[in-house]
């Protein structure tokens, strides 16, 4: 008569077989037993095009191993970078386990996208830069914010297009000859200080000056973009990072109840 046995009862006799048990390289005290093979070279064949034949996997598998030791005989472990780069696999390997269901659960509908885009529209600018080098000294800054204050009031005061003014002072090579148009852009591709600035203005609005990392701009709002002509693509995965921040943060905020914590963002203020 025919036993039936139980699914796990079969891979329990399967993975505890002593075929699968037997080694296939042994590196100093350590063994690699086939099926620690079997495993690690199952999951190169599910992840490469072209996985490497069994033997030079194994090869490769016997370097590792090599390394492994041979940094521990060198007394890497306690090296710091080394602590910190496993510092970081721990905190990765914390959120995975701790939250990485949820985040793989999130769903993104066409409401919430729409939602979204109604307070986070495309917008299509186009822009006077006058430049400061990265580096550059207060008195540096403070000349170009001079320069920029200067011609902001000329264009103001002026009759000629807005695209002609941009070809005279403009320092972005790339836009000027476009008559300073960088066409429609998004809260993802727009520093933070021109995106809040232009959703204040009416299209055909002309404003300065604003500062960013890379100078001071004088800028003109063309176009408000539509939904429909919008970058679907970029507002579901905004949408998503919105949901996904949201349970880190929550993930946190109960986590930051069980640690004593002080911080001194007054030592901050000569950093920005």
């Amino acid at each position: 008569m025919l036993q039936k046995w139980s699914a796990a009862f079969l891979a329990i006799l399967f993975f505890s077989s002593p075929v699968l048990a037997e080694n296939v390289a042994t590196v100093g005290g350590k063994n690699i037993t086939l099926q620690d093979f079997k495993t690690k070279y199952d999951e190169v064949k599910r992840q490469t095009i072209n996985p490497p034949d069994p033997e030079l996997f194994l090869e490769d598998l016997v370097r590792y191993e090599i390394g492994v030791q041979e940094a521990e005989k060198r007394g890497l472990r306690n090296d710091p970078i080394v602590i910190e780069r496993i510092n970081q696999e721990m905190y990765k390997a914390l959120l995975e386990r701790a939250i990485g269901d949820k985040v793989s659960k999130i769903k993104v509908n066409e409401a919430e996208m729409k939602a979204f885009y109604k307070d986070n529209p495309e917008l299509r600018l186009s822009h006077i830069l006058i430049e400061f080098k990265p580096g550059s000294s207060d008195k540096e800054k403070s000349v170009a914010q001079k320069r920029a204050e200067d011609i902001y009031k000329e264009v103001q005061a002026s009759n000629r297009p807005f695209e002609e003014l941009v070809k005279l002072y403009s320092d972005d090579t790339l836009s000027k000859e476009n008559g300073g148009d960088i066409g429609f852009q998004s809260k993802v591709t727009l520093v933070p200080p021109i995106y809040d600035a232009v959703m204040k203005m009416k299209v055909g609005q002309i404003k300065g000056v604003i500062e960013t990392r890379y100078g001071f701009h004088i800028l003109k709002l063309v176009e408000k973009g539509s939904y429909d002509n919008a970058n679907k693509r970029q507002i579901r995965a905004a949408v998503f990072d919105n949901k996904r921040k949201s349970i880190f943060d929550d993930f946190f905020a109960d986590l930051k109840k069980k640690y004593k914590i002080s911080t001194n963002t007054s030592a901050l203020k000569n950093l920005k």
